[in-house]
């Protein structure tokens, strides 16, 4: 059974793109670090770049710093084949930077520079709504909805891609060190929690949101709503796990050398949502959503293989050459 991974319909992913400076050694501390390499990052942004790696077609919305690392991010999305009409640049804010260090487990620790960023000032006002209500997918995370004027912008704009039509797609993506408090996170990352289609939570933010250090069925479906067509917990190493409305089940990973997990996450988003877009009838048969869970799991194992996210996303060739060879 062939996945359709030519998708045509258009997948708008919205909110931050900013700098991610990595140690240039892996394992060290912030403070160790003897100097730092520069890679593009944030989470819908790197969906949207994941999306066109794979063949599909993606648009970004947000807003990046009218300085060099502005321009320099734009100009990875349009190399990259993101429709970037959808971009607005801020002249009084600078763009985004994240000082991110890979601890000796692979696993990630943060520190942010956004007093504001230009990210944060995007207003209702500067969205293209033509671009958002030609969206099949409007996907975003929650970021975004932090401070004003960006989560008036966030909450319009969800909006108009439903009223378009859109299937709106949400990945949490939490980042503790940006909200004032955990209670304000989870406050405002549950408040569009019902708007969306399709969730996609990690084990670490399903124990966040639910208060329960379980992850097993009964914790996920906690977070169900009525209006929910599918919801996601990846596990790392050990798959994801999937709900609908008529089952459940697991999908397994695949076995790699893991460098760096940055954009695992967004690359697994990016192959479901390449995969659905066209048709979303997908989500409602079980051997179908599991094949297309399949070539997702692949695409955010390679995408761990490599250091950055964009650098290591895969294409379509890659995931299938990891899906021949098994796991």
């Amino acid at each position: 059974m062939a996945v359709n991974r030519s998708a045509s319909g258009l997948i708008v992913s919205f909110g931050e793109m900013l700098i991610d400076f990595v140690p240039t050694v892996s394992g060290v501390s912030l403070a160790e670090a003897p100097g730092f390499l520069k890679a593009p990052g944030g989470a819908p942004a790197n969906v949207a770049i994941a999306v066109t790696r794979l063949g599909g077609k993606s648009a970004f919305v947000g807003k990046l710093g009218d300085d060099e690392f502005g321009h320099m991010l734009a100009g990875i999305l349009k190399q990259n084949g993101v429709q970037a009409d959808g971009i607005n640049f801020d002249k009084g804010a600078r763009t985004a930077l994240a000082f991110v260090t890979l601890r000796a487990d692979g696993e990630r620790e943060f520190m942010f520079y956004r007093n504001p960023s230009a990210d944060m000032l995007l207003t209702p006002e500067e969205l293209n709504l033509d671009l958002i209500r030609s969206a099949k997918v409007f996907h975003y995370g929650s970021i975004s909805l932090i401070v004003e004027p960006c989560r008036s912008a966030h909450l319009k704009a969800m909006e108009v891609a439903k009223e378009a039509g859109a299937l709106l797609s949400y990945d949490p993506n939490l980042r503790l060190p940006l909200w004032p408090s955990a209670e304000e996170a989870r406050t405002q990352i549950k408040s569009i929690w019902d708007k969306a289609d399709v969730i996609k939570v990690s084990d670490v933010e399903l124990e966040f949101l639910t208060g329960s250090d379980k992850i097993d069925d009964e914790s996920a479906m906690s977070l169900w709503h009525p209006n929910l067509k599918l919801l996601l917990v990846t596990l790392g190493e050990k798959g994801c796990n999937y709900y609908t409305k008529k089952f459940h089940g697991s999908v397994e990973a695949f076995h790699v050398k893991t460098v760096d997990t940055t954009g695992a996450g967004d690359s697994f988003v990016g192959a479901l949502l390449t995969n659905i877009v066209d048709d979303q009838a997908i989500l409602e048969d079980e051997a179908r959503l599991k094949e297309v869970l399949r070539f997702a799991c692949a695409c955010g194992a390679i995408t761990t293989t490599k250091k950055g996210a964009i650098p290591a996303l895969p294409t379509e060739a890659d995931a299938l050459a990891l899906l021949k060879g098994g796991s």
